[in-house]
């Protein structure tokens, strides 16, 4: 980090990530965004599994495609990264040392599975007691699934994501879908990194803190039930389980997409007062008036009805002209965009979303393309300073820091450690 840079909300916060693929990195990229100094730990030679999901890959200074999947620097910003094999006695001696000196330690490996390496908690916390240990699994630590690997996909499936997402059946797509985003890792990195911040303050608060750290267990079909949200409530209070619906919102109408005169526009009406401005800017005002639609208890009763008047206006006015109708109204009203479309869009373009960092690997990449922290910190901002790295690009670096001179490190390269 350069001196201009400026200090993050985790300056002198340590991290070893210990974390592959999606969830884990995703956490560990949210401190470092924060400031903490992460040390993203890998397999030699291998790295992140994430490194090879490809394509799509990214493209050298040539304009070629390179063996670098495209995937992997989505989570692995101002992160450094060394390899180092943890099966090997002297690599697991580099990670204790490490670990004795780092304040968060972030893993996603199967139930017990650094314990054959000394890399558990209860072997690190003897070592570091102010540690903060976060385990990332598919089930949790304990219960009959615990055992299980985890991923996103079967955590949607399993967690009921996938029932309540695509059409219904019996209509055209009908059937349940995923989200085209593996969102029950994202969230669960975010947990994770909120569970650690609230860990780092208990520990160091100074009216109640222990001056210890703790363990912190994440799942993910915890929190695959948990971002059930509106919708696992729902079911609580009824007992009813909700089904598929498209773009339909169960408790709002009319809050969802409509075909314009030239493609699709979405309104997302959310209170009576907006229905009334939207139905006098389309021309009809007496919708707002009728006793069947005066209320989103009941619009969402006869929805049927609403739409049967409403999809025959919506096709007389292209998508742009709708937006621009109802902008000043305080209608919310927007396209259906493409990704393209969205980091082309003036607003997104505006908050800088896309960011190029340099990389200065020596791997023929100059830069790589990331989207912004949505995180706006005033007095600690959140900084981009380094790109998401090529592997191993700072284990020397890493190891000097430790005390290790270049003979030790060239030993350990020698003997397979590193």
């Amino acid at each position: 980090m350069s001196a201009s840079t400026p200090r993050g909300a985790l300056d002198g916060i340590k991290v070893l990530d210990l974390s592959r693929v999606l969830a884990g990195p995703w956490c560990t990229q949210m401190l470092a965004d924060l400031g903490a100094d992460v040390v993203k730990v890998e397999r030699p030679q291998a790295g992140d599994d994430t490194r090879h999901w490809g394509p799509p890959f990214l493209k050298d200074d040539a304009g070629r495609d390179t063996r670098e999947a495209s995937y992997f620097t989505a989570c692995n910003r101002n992160k450094r990264s060394i390899t180092v094999d943890m099966a090997h006695p002297e690599g697991q001696a580099l990670l204790r040392r490490m670990a004795a000196e780092a304040d968060v330690v972030v893993e996603n490996f199967k139930v017990g599975g650094l314990a054959q390496y000394g890399l558990d908690y209860a072997s690190l916390k003897a070592l570091n007691p102010r540690l903060v240990y976060c385990s990332i699994t598919g089930f949790g630590q304990d219960g009959p699934y615990a055992e299980r690997a985890g991923y996103d996909l079967m955590v949607q499936a399993m967690c009921g994501l996938m029932s309540i997402t695509g059409h219904a059946d019996g209509q055209p797509g009908g059937g349940p879908l995923k989200v085209g985003v593996a969102v029950v890792d994202v969230f669960t990195g975010l947990y994770a990194s909120n569970a650690i911040l609230a860990a780092l303050n208990a520990r160091d608060n100074a009216r109640n803190g222990t001056g210890e750290g703790q363990h912190i267990d994440m799942a993910l079909l915890d929190v695959g039930m948990a971002v059930l949200a509106n919708q696992a409530a729902g079911y609580l209070a009824t007992g009813q389980a909700p089904g598929r619906a498209g773009n339909i919102h169960p408790s709002l109408a009319p809050y969802q997409d409509f075909r314009s005169r030239d493609g699709n526009v979405l309104l997302a009406i959310g209170n009576d007062g907006q229905f009334a401005r939207f139905c006098q800017a389309c021309g009809h005002p007496e919708w707002a008036q009728d006793a069947r639609f005066a209320t989103n208890t009941a619009r969402v009763q006869h929805r049927a009805a609403l739409l049967a008047l409403m999809e025959p206006v919506l096709q007389t006015r292209s998508t742009a002209e709708w937006i621009a109708l109802l902008e000043d109204k305080a209608v919310p009203c927007g396209p259906i965009n493409t990704i393209a479309q969205a980091f082309d869009d003036p607003q997104v373009r505006a908050r800088g979303i896309r960011r190029e960092l340099p990389r200065d690997a020596g791997d023929g990449i100059a830069h790589v393309a990331t989207v912004a922290n949505p995180m706006r910190l005033s007095g600690t901002p959140v900084s981009y300073h380094r790109a998401p790295p090529a592997l191993g690009q700072h284990t020397d670096e890493v190891l000097r820091e430790l005390g290790l001179d270049a003979s030790a490190i060239a030993a350990l390269k020698a003997g397979g450690a590193i």
